[in-house]
């Protein structure tokens, strides 16, 4: 995961209307290419000098997908902005890599939800959950990955009964609301049942019916 980051300062006399540009129609522009997955914008609050200076972060599954934009996309929008702002405008970017991500487990997430699919994907998680889930590692026992996939593309456990067959996958703790989408991707072709896991907790998981 990186972190497209653009760094702008506008001066006072054009504040107004490059805010309302930026929220109306440059950022909106940017996510409608498809190469991005969010953005989010904020305010620099020590202001130093004069204007006002904005950052906008724009979350990007890969490097090659962002050297993409630049080549496909970056010249057209940005020049855009430079005819309509010209020099009351000054902005630099830089690019982050995203080395892990910590999240403070909410209250009332109590359901464990055991994973070993499309799941446990950022990108995935974002689209279906609207947010990164934070997550620990545990082993399903007593089954396998079946040879047979759903709809031929999405794979699916099947019971052995042996212990010796062992899956390793990702645990996340869910809220009800949380739960009842993740229900609604995996979609009919699932049934949720509860397991125990070598951990001793019991979970979720997805079996294709």
């Amino acid at each position: 995961m990186y972190i497209y980051n653009v760094t702008s300062n506008i001066e006072d006399r054009a504040h107004d209307t490059w805010l309302h540009w930026m929220k109306t129609v440059h950022i909106p522009e940017v996510l409608a290419t498809g190469k991005f997955l969010g953005a989010k914008m904020t305010k620099v609050l020590a202001e130093e000098g004069t204007g006002h200076t904005y950052s906008v972060q724009y979350t990007v599954a890969s490097k090659e997908i962002l050297d993409s934009y630049y080549l496909e996309d970056a010249p057209k929008l940005r020049l855009e902005g430079q005819k309509l702002f010209a020099d009351q405008l000054i902005s630099f970017r830089t690019e982050l890599e995203v080395v892990d991500e910590f999240f403070v487990h909410r209250n009332t997430a109590t359901h464990h939800l055991f994973t070993y699919g499309t799941l446990q994907e950022k990108e995935v998680q974002l689209g279906v959950f609207s947010r990164v889930l934070g997550g620990y590692d545990d082993t399903l026992h007593g089954h396998r990955i079946s040879d047979i996939k759903v709809a031929g593309l999405y794979p699916t456990l099947e019971p052995t009964q042996n212990p010796k067959d062992k899956i390793h996958g990702k645990v996340y703790v869910l809220t009800d609301d949380e739960l009842k989408k993740a229900d609604f991707y995996e979609g009919d072709a699932y049934e949720r049942i509860e397991v125990g896991l070598r951990s001793g907790k019991k979970a979720w998981v997805y079996l294709a019916r």
